[in-house]
């Protein structure tokens, strides 16, 4: 894709989040509106807080808006999406491409959401992260694998990945992984990313149906290529959809 990346100096520690509007969002059952700054804005502000560099991906913010919020700390990058990936998915994509030009420059790296996910404190200042150079670090829900929701979402990866199946029986009993956190260091992050794609082009492209694939893929690929590298909940995230708005002892908050 044609974009226009910006620069960032050698051993940058970097958040980035992706905002593609003017698409139905399957998960939140709406379309998100195109310049509406607010629904970026609490992550914005959270990363700017820490003294991070933030990265915000986006599909129709105005060239005014961009002016008004990007500072030395959030950079805005303009990106085309292409349908044949939903939203969720085709970050990874717009992420991966960015890495491919810019991993030299990247230390530690975090993706997260964008309108439910704030920072709460750096994690790259953390002992439990430099301690853990080969972790790969995700957010969790208070769940197992094996739930009615993930059962239905992994239709079509059951279809199309041969070991699929074999992979829910294995790791059924497993905490159920959330991929509006990921994190770790940019080379390690970049090679979950590559295979993350791959699947995703082999095997969750010409999904048609009520669900992503975005989890499904994302804790089959962690749990059977990653698992012993894997650290997910605290003090990676607050407790998914608990709303834990006074909890500080956490580096992402997730709804």
């Amino acid at each position: 894709m044609a974009v226009e990346w910006p620069l960032f100096p050698p051993n940058t520690n970097l958040v980035m989040a992706c905002h593609i509007t003017g698409v139905h969002d399957v998960n939140r059952n709406t379309t998100l509106a195109h310049d509406s700054y607010e629904l970026v804005k609490d992550w914005a502000e959270s990363i700017k807080a820490a003294n991070l560099q933030g990265l915000i991906f986006h599909t129709n913010f105005s060239e005014a808006t961009c002016k008004s919020f990007g500072n030395e700390n959030i950079s805005f990058v303009k990106i085309a999406y292409d349908p044949q990936f939903n939203p969720n998915v085709f970050r990874y994509f717009v992420y991966r491409d960015f890495l491919q030009e810019h991993i030299q420059h990247i230390k530690g790296i975090f993706s997260t959401d964008i309108s439910d996910v704030v920072l709460v404190n750096n994690p790259f200042t953390d002992p439990h992260f430099s301690e853990n150079p080969n972790a790969l670090f995700c957010g969790d829900e208070p769940k197992l694998l094996n739930n009615e929701w993930m059962i239905a979402h992994a239709e079509h990866l059951r279809k199309n990945i041969p070991d699929y199946a074999a992979y829910e029986r294995a790791f059924g009993k497993e905490t159920l992984l959330n991929c509006g956190i990921i994190g770790g260091s940019a080379s390690l992050f970049f090679d979950f990313l590559q295979q993350l794609c791959v699947i995703h082009q082999q095997a969750n492209r010409d999904n048609k149906t009520a669900y992503t694939g975005d989890m499904g893929v994302f804790n089959y690929l962690a749990r059977t290529k990653f698992n012993q590298q894997i650290i997910h909940g605290e003090p990676v995230n607050t407790v998914f959809k608990q709303y834990e708005t006074d909890r500080t002892d956490c580096w992402f908050r997730h709804k």
